[in-house]
């Protein structure tokens, strides 16, 4: 039973998440042979102001870059 936790930034629509959460799922269907309905995906989403790269917040170096347009 694979329980996969994938860790985004926030602003993916929930589209892109269904779309994630599926192919996830056909990837560990096809590859290690289990069930779609034992399959569980766990997305955690965190905030841009909570993660930084070489010390600079993420919020400040890719203002408005990765959100998506409609959300």
């Amino acid at each position: 039973m694979p329980f996969v936790t994938i860790q985004i930034a926030e602003g993916h629509s929930i589209e892109k998440k269904r779309e994630l959460a599926k192919a996830i799922t056909d990837t560990l269907v096809s590859t290690m042979g289990t069930k779609p309905e034992w399959v569980t995906v766990h997305i955690d989403e965190f905030s841009r102001e909570n993660w930084a790269v070489g010390g600079t917040l993420h919020v400040d170096k890719h203002q408005g870059r990765h959100v998506e347009k409609g959300v």
